[in-house]
């Protein structure tokens, strides 16, 4: 899948960008917020779309925000949109990126890879344990 284009990609937060520790914001999953980062560098819209709602929710958006990623809607569709519960709460996305796909999660290497069609952004750890302190 090489996308060239500007995608809208909704993204979970427990389990998916963070450790799932619900109700609690658990640790960053490895390369969570690098390859968030890049895809909004190539310019794609990225959702919050979570369970999360009231002060979970806020915390969740506070964190993102504290390591570097402002979304483009959280829980809906697009900014300006106001929840009518006579209309579908399903929301107009190209993605969904969420631990609970079919097969799990696999990753944010594997996810960013499966985006571009390029290497993963994951640097690549050479000569075993001691190849770390070169």
């Amino acid at each position: 899948m090489n996308f060239n284009l500007q995608l809208t990609i909704a993204v979970d937060f427990d389990g998916t960008i963070v450790e799932d520790a619900y109700p609690k914001i658990g640790k960053p999953m490895i390369f969570a917020f690098e390859t968030l980062k890049k895809l909004q560098e190539e310019g794609h819209r990225l959702i919050l779309w979570t369970y999360r709602c009231g002060d979970k929710l806020e915390e969740a958006v506070k964190f993102c925000e504290a390591n570097g990623i402002h979304f483009y809607a959280v829980n809906k569709s697009f900014p300006e949109e106001e929840f009518d519960p006579a209309f579908s709460r399903k929301i107009n996305a190209d993605l969904f990126i969420d631990d609970r796909n079919v097969g799990g999660f696999p990753g944010w290497g594997e996810v960013y890879q499966l985006l571009t069609d390029t290497e993963p952004i994951i640097p690549q750890k050479k000569g075993g344990l001691f190849g770390l302190f070169k």
